[in-house]
């Protein structure tokens, strides 16, 4: 197992997590999972795998003028990082936002599972979306 990192570096991960996606730089956000790391919005099944995960935000990158991760609150509890934001963005000409929190665990400097909790239904709303884009990403 690789060195732990501090609550300080878990904090500075997340906000370079931000950064990757504030950049849509898809390549830099799946390389921050472990190769076996898993990306679960929880109202649909797993993402499992670093090349799982880079499939699955590319894809939501489809159409994606830009992304901004605002994160409101974060820390770290019993070594998870917790991020309460709000998600704001521009797809295909249409603004929207979705409150979110993300719980991300870490293996050394690595993602090993990010958990997300948020409205599907109001980001699908949102996002101009009329059918869902899990199978399409997986």
């Amino acid at each position: 197992m690789a060195a732990s990192l501090s609550d300080e570096q878990k904090i500075a991960a997340g906000r370079a997590m931000a950064a990757a996606w504030k950049a849509m730089d898809w390549r830099k956000v799946a390389d921050m999972f472990t190769p076996d790391g898993v990306l679960h919005s929880m109202m649909v099944d797993p993402i499992v795998g670093r090349e799982a995960v880079y499939k699955r935000v590319a894809g939501l990158g489809d159409g994606l003028e830009s992304i901004t991760l605002n994160i409101s609150h974060m820390g770290v509890v019993d070594g998870i990082l917790y991020m309460e934001r709000v998600d704001e963005f521009v797809i295909r000409g249409k603004a929207g936002s979705a409150p979110v929190v993300g719980v991300l665990e870490f293996d050394g400097p690595l993602i090993s599972v990010w958990r997300e909790y948020y409205d599907r239904a109001h980001l699908l709303k949102n996002m101009g979306l009329v059918e869902d884009f899990d199978q399409k990403t997986r």
